[in-house]
């Protein structure tokens, strides 16, 4: 066996994919999901263990397909966004099992029929959600081996991204309209509906990351004296005028706070991050809020959101009328029966808020699971939003630094949009809990989400081509 040429060295050892690690995550999230499922069979009455056992092994299916996935296509990505995904998917699905049983049966305490309730076939519905989610998540991996192959279209995927977004508010309210709310947020056709502006915003990430990494630079350099302030020049506020304004008209047309909120934050955040300037993101912040007030003055719906955020507890706003407030009082009291550990699963009585299954699906885990469960889905956000800005700190090229960032903060927004407004925090918005609400956009688009992470991470940790290794020959170099 022929001996190593003289000086060469043995090759680097291949950094562990990670995979392995990933595996036994999941199968331990697999573990807390059946858990869940098990408290909610011995705690309602009438369940058999056989119709949990089989969405179950559906769910595993779907789940350890998208790990196979990883294991194909992106052998480095970061090894714990599958598996926390996995688990928040999957509560999501016990808790709208245990709605759906809750509507079957009436009312667990026998006081009557409950306000909220889900058809028999909500939970295989969701699960269905689930295996389009993870479609998804495979082709993306499967058929986008490089993401900067999306810079390019800044412009393009900026206007789908925008379009996805307004289309609601050009179509009449039977169509696109919420029952008992006055956002226009879907396209309901034939019993079948559909939230276009989850994918928007995703599209708008990568539209805002493209946009920045050509102009960053200018726009972190060049600054001019605000009284005693150093801000950015006036000619190069454009950018931001015009997103402050597309945010400011959803608001009124389409009455969603929360998208609205989501729609600025992300571009005042990504700005922040593509230039290094605070001033920035104080400038975005303030346009917003002044909006935002405006709005609540001279906008009915917006100024009801106000109202019921304000005064929840008033007799105009609790009492009287429509009761407008109905939904986050009930809310509330819901997360304040839970106490620190809850009433258990399948033990309250989450179904008396209206539309517990989507809006408000996190008081349903506040009174269920109590301040320690829901601070633990709180903190598996937030390991998702550090995985993200980890590997946004990894990657080589500017525009995956952009968007991993971007995504990461995204998610961050949404989360706290809809934990704020459920908590009396900020106004109450019609935004969907990420993996944990009803509804097949949100779900889809969370997955996508989790698909780009993955495939941004794997380009991160994935090692660099060692160079070719001078085997000890000599140029004879002739001196003629």
């Amino acid at each position: 066996m022929p001996s190593p040429a003289l000086g060469s060295q043995p090759p680097d050892e291949v950094p562990p994919k990670r995979r392995s690690t990933e595996l036994w995550m999941v199968l331990f999230a697999f573990g807390i999901v059946a858990f869940a499922f098990a408290n909610v069979g011995f705690s309602l009455k009438g369940q058999h263990l056989s119709t949990f056992v089989e969405y179950m092994v559906a769910f595993v299916v779907v789940i350890l397909g998208g790990h196979l996935a990883l294991r194909r296509w992106a052998p480095y990505a970061d090894p714990l966004l599958l598996p926390i995904a996995t688990v928040l998917n999957g509560l999501g699905i016990v808790m709208i099992y245990r709605l759906n049983q809750a509507g079957r049966s009436g009312n667990a305490s026998g006081n009557g029929s409950p306000i909220s309730t889900l058809s028999s076939s909500a939970t295989v519905t969701q699960i269905i959600y689930t295996v389009l989610g993870l479609a998804v998540f495979v082709l993306f991996l499967a058929f986008v081996k490089e993401i900067r192959v999306l810079q390019p279209y800044t412009y393009l995927l900026g206007l789908v991204g925008l379009a996805l977004i307004a289309i609601p508010a050009l179509l009449p309210s039977s169509i696109s309209g919420v029952a008992g709310t006055g956002a226009k947020i879907q396209i309901d056709i034939g019993g079948f509906s559909v939230q276009p502006e989850e994918f928007g915003k995703l599209l708008l990430a990568a539209s805002f990351a493209s946009y920045l990494v050509v102009n960053g630079r200018k726009l972190s350099l060049l600054t001019e004296k605000w009284w005693i302030f150093s801000l950015p020049r006036r000619r190069d506020l454009g950018p931001i005028v015009v997103v402050w304004a597309l945010s400011m008209l959803l608001l009124i047309f389409e009455g969603n706070i929360g998208t609205s909120a989501v729609f600025m934050g992300l571009f005042v955040a990504m700005l922040y991050i593509a230039t290094g300037r605070r001033s920035w993101a104080v400038l975005g912040f303030l346009m917003f809020v002044v909006g935002a007030f405006l709005a609540s003055v001279l906008v009915t719906h917006v100024q009801q959101r106000f109202a019921i955020w304000l005064h929840p507890f008033s007799t105009a706003n609790l009492q009287l009328g429509t009761q407008p407030s109905y939904q986050l009082v009930q809310g509330l009291y819901g997360m304040a029966n839970g106490g620190l550990l809850g009433r258990g699963l399948g033990n309250g009585q989450p179904f008396w808020t209206p539309l517990v299954q989507s809006d408000l699906i996190f008081t349903a885990y506040g009174e269920e699971l109590g301040l320690a469960g829901v601070m633990a889905l709180l903190l598996l956000y937030g390991l998702i939003v550090q995985r993200g800005l980890r590997t946004a700190i990894l990657v080589k090229d500017d525009y995956s630094k952009l968007l991993a960032s971007g995504l990461s903060f995204m998610l961050a927004l949404q989360v706290f949009v809809i934990v704020g407004g459920v908590t009396r925090l900020i106004p109450l918005t019609g935004i969907t809990t990420p993996f944990l609400s009803q509804g097949g956009s949100s779900l889809v688009a969370s997955w996508l989400l989790i698909a780009v992470l993955a495939r941004l991470s794997d380009a991160a940790r994935r090692p660099a081509p060692r160079p070719i290794q001078d085997e000890g020959m000599t140029q004879v170099v002739s001196l003629r």
